[in-house]
């Protein structure tokens, strides 16, 4: 069933830094072909640095400056270009980039390239990581909560990435933060925008594949997609998830300014989840203009997710409730 269309195609080749559209995307069982290659590194944390922390990198912008090999990926990582607020163009080549960075935002950094599959070391949270990422204040601060507000359902989120969480800031071999590509539709776009007030920059919200759809179902339809597969051009996404948002969508960027109102918008009118993650079914190629398909989820699996979905809700609610008493 044809449902529309791909209005953009986005490409990160740096985690938590601007990205820059492309007109075709090579997708395989790690995401977008050059997507998210690079990260930064708080050097003083010894961990991977996000704009969540760090809202300062999102005014710097990543590209690069040739076409990108198709057997890029885990320790083969092209060099990249990095745009600074200032008009600084310096290449991952040149030492002077982590200075820069770091002079950025005040504090020292690294600009890192993915390591080989194997090698987790640049993907392991330290003890005191570990243990603030699981606190109920952490949490907080991530989504832009008050203290009396209850954390977010994270039912729909796998077992195995749950536990991911608790070891890794990124899973092994990628610098993505849960799954590999991330869609959203030009539709759940407006439906934010009107909440707030005025029309939103995609930007903001980052992702790999932004639709077009032609007779959408209300105005968040990605978010009753779970479940289901997408075909866009020669791949077939699984989506895996809703995507639940943090307090970036808010942060300024280069021609955007701060603005709060987005994140309690997607938390009043989309239960804090905009758009959707998703795993690769199978990888090819896919362009600008392509038509997309959507293959509904079947009346037995979606019975089947439902009930996974409360057993973990229970589980998630003590986990959460036991949080926010240590976090008190």
């Amino acid at each position: 069933m044809t449902i529309g269309q791909v209005a953009e195609l986005w490409r990160y080749p740096v985690k938590s830094l601007g990205g820059a559209r492309i007109e075709q995307a090579d997708v395989s069982a790690r995401g977008v072909l050059g997507d998210r290659l690079w990260a930064v590194r708080d050097v003083q944390k010894d961990v991977t640095a996000s704009a969540r922390q760090l809202p300062v990198l999102l005014t710097a912008t990543a590209s690069y400056p040739g076409a990108v090999p198709p057997d890029a990926g885990p320790g083969n990582v092209p060099e990249v270009e990095i745009t600074f607020p200032d008009g600084t163009v310096l290449s991952s080549s040149d030492d002077a980039v982590h200075a820069k960075l770091s002079e950025l935002a005040g504090r020292e950094l690294r600009l890192t390239a993915l390591p080989p599959a194997e090698d987790t070391s640049l993907h392991k949270l330290t003890r005191e990581e570990r243990s603030e990422t699981m606190s109920g204040s952490w949490l907080r601060s991530a989504f832009g909560m008050s203290a009396d507000e209850k954390l977010p359902d994270l039912s729909m989120v796998r077992l195995t990435d749950m536990v991911n969480f608790t070891r890794y800031s990124t899973p092994p071999g990628m610098f993505v933060d849960l799954a590999p590509v991330h869609v959203l539709t030009k539709t759940s776009l407006a439906t934010i925008g009107a909440e707030v007030g005025s029309d939103l920059d995609v930007r903001r919200f980052r992702p790999n594949m932004l639709l077009a759809l032609d007779s959408p179902e209300d105005g968040l339809p990605e978010s009753h997609w779970t479940g289901a597969q997408l075909v866009l051009g020669d791949i077939v996404l699984n989506v895996a998830m809703p995507t639940i948002r943090c307090v970036m969508p808010s942060r300024a960027q280069p021609g955007l300014e701060v603005d709060r109102r987005i994140t309690k918008a997607v938390a009043t009118r989309a239960q804090r989840c905009l758009g959707v993650y998703c795993w690769i079914d199978s990888g090819g190629r896919v362009r600008v203009g392509d038509d997309v398909g959507l293959r509904p989820v079947s009346a037995g699996r979606k019975v089947l997710t439902n009930a996974a979905r409360r057993t973990k809700r229970f589980t998630f609610g003590l986990f959460n409730e036991a949080m926010d008493r240590l976090s008190r």
